[in-house]
């Protein structure tokens, strides 16, 4: 269920960053709700919950649909004609199939390891910059971003997504391309990724009652 304060919730966000709703834990009632309160960018984990919660709500006008988990190869198919944004590029052979399957253009984020967690997916940090460069070569990829997860209850939270605006900016200059946003922070630490230049911040837990933070 959402959050009754939903609203006095949501001023507290700058204007200039969008909310991207995680609706891993809720169903398309709660979805439906969200988007009554201005919120129509979604972002699911998962290619089932996906296409169950997209052939609910798919004739709400004005959703916006992105996918935030790790995205296998042998599903993208099932998904990448129906989404807006995808947050977890990560491999050359995931842009080959969007690439062939997409008829237009897909948003894309790379996501970035800047941790070099085992445990996450994620291009390399050092790597960034030749992964951005083969991915220009794709006419149906259009790099729009890059995406990160900070340590979990990390105290550092700022300086690493820090990490991530700095390497942005450098592959822009190094490429002489324009990287527009970064999809950084989750309800634990989205301040932080706001204080450190995220324009986009995936937030779950804190939109809904009896699942946020006080």
């Amino acid at each position: 269920m959402v959050r009754k304060d939903i609203d006095d919730f949501l001023s507290t966000i700058p204007d200039n960053v969008t909310v991207v709703a995680a609706t891993k834990y809720v169903d398309s009632s709660d979805m439906a709700n969200l988007l009554e309160h201005g919120i129509n960018n979604f972002g699911e984990n998962r290619v089932d919950s996906f296409l169950e919660k997209y052939d609910k709500i798919k004739e709400y006008p004005n959703i916006k649909w992105h996918f935030i988990g790790h995205l296998q190869r042998n599903k993208a198919k099932d998904v990448i004609d129906k989404i807006d944004y995808l947050h977890s590029l990560d491999s050359i052979e995931l842009a080959k199939i969007i690439d062939k399957s997409r008829t237009t253009p897909l948003n894309v984020f790379v996501e970035v390891s800047i941790n070099l967690e085992e445990s996450k997916n994620g291009v390399p940090y050092y790597e960034a910059k030749e992964f951005v460069k083969k991915l220009l070569e794709y006419k149906n990829i259009n790099l729009v971003g890059l995406m990160m997860m900070a340590h979990k209850n990390s105290e550092q939270a700022y300086e690493e997504f820090s990490k991530l605006t700095k390497l942005k900016e450098e592959i822009e200059n190094d490429l002489n391309i324009k990287i527009p946003y970064l999809s950084m922070g989750m309800s634990d630490d989205y301040l932080e990724a706001i204080k450190a230049g995220a324009t986009h911040i995936r937030l779950g837990r804190i939109l809904y009652e009896k699942n946020h933070s006080n």
